[in-house]
């Protein structure tokens, strides 16, 4: 992995928790998730019209990736309906990477270093730390939708990853997956809570646009990274995004920082260090 590609992981994390924020933020959760996958919509054909031309012999995964991705919003909605932005972000976030290593490494043969393993086990410990799961204090209801949301997570991911490298245009796979994703998240939420549309250009609007585009750029960036370096390394730097999303629960949603979020964010500030350096080495 090159540097370029590092920092765009993590401009991307950042932008991934700022859209969370968002979700998390708004009083109706469905509304503010039907603003964020309807807003990919207008940004999907540009990227579709300015990378290169998409072969459909990942068809497959686009099918695939739509169905996790509608599966993750869908549950990420009913995460954040039971439990803290600090405390759902880090368990879902957490479980992914770690399912993606074990897939990368027991069926898909993919080679990572020692070092590599460690970086990805001390970002998820931290993530796991961050949560407060140990204490006990995180509804089970909000642990059980956030674990499944984990699993929707590994598996868009391992979907997209070989989907963008077999399609050979990363973005483009993303834009048509947008479209594909967002067209079936609209006639789902036309049947269980149609009055989301009209909220959605008045209430919502801004979360329509800014976190739309915030959405699409950090998602993108990810497909571009997949296409450059191990899915699982990837995926465990994108996931330091809690770092971020700790902050903005902290400051902007008023949630309280315990010592347990401290440490689990040392883990992960460590995790992220080794990886650097594997890099640099």
């Amino acid at each position: 992995m090159t540097t370029a590609t590092f920092l765009i992981i993590i401009f991307a994390a950042i932008l991934h928790a700022s859209w969370n924020a968002l979700v998390k933020g708004g009083s109706d959760k469905r509304l503010q998730m039907t603003a964020i996958a309807l807003g990919h919509l207008p940004f999907a054909p540009l990227a579709i019209y300015w990378s290169p031309a998409l072969d459909f012999a990942c068809l497959p995964n686009l099918i695939l990736g739509a169905v996790f991705h509608f599966g993750y919003q869908y549950y990420l909605v009913e995460s954040y309906k039971k439990g803290d932005l600090s405390q759902v972000y880090p368990i879902a976030r957490a479980s992914a990477p770690l399912i993606v290593t074990l897939i990368s490494l027991l069926i898909l043969d993919v080679n990572l270093g020692v070092s590599e393993l460690i970086g990805v086990a001390l970002i998820a410990s931290g993530l796991v730390a961050t949560s407060g799961l140990h204490s006990k204090k995180v509804p089970s209801a909000a642990v059980k939708s956030a674990l499944i949301t984990g699993c929707f997570i590994a598996a868009y991911s391992l979907t997209d990853g070989y989907g963008g490298r077999i399609g050979g245009s990363p973005v483009a796979f993303y834009g048509w997956l947008a479209i594909i994703n967002g067209s079936v998240w609209l006639v789902y939420i036309l049947l269980v809570s149609p009055t989301s549309i009209p909220k959605m250009f008045g209430s919502a609007k801004w979360v329509f646009l800014g976190g739309g585009f915030a959405s699409f750029l950090a998602y993108s960036s990810i497909m571009y990274a997949f296409s450059q370096a191990p899915i699982a390394i990837v995926m465990a730097l994108r996931e330091t995004s809690i770092i971020f999303a700790l902050l903005l629960g902290i400051f902007f949603l008023k949630e309280k920082i315990t010592c347990s979020k401290l440490v689990g964010t040392g883990l992960t500030l460590l995790g992220i260090i080794i990886l650097r350096l594997q890099i640099l080495g």
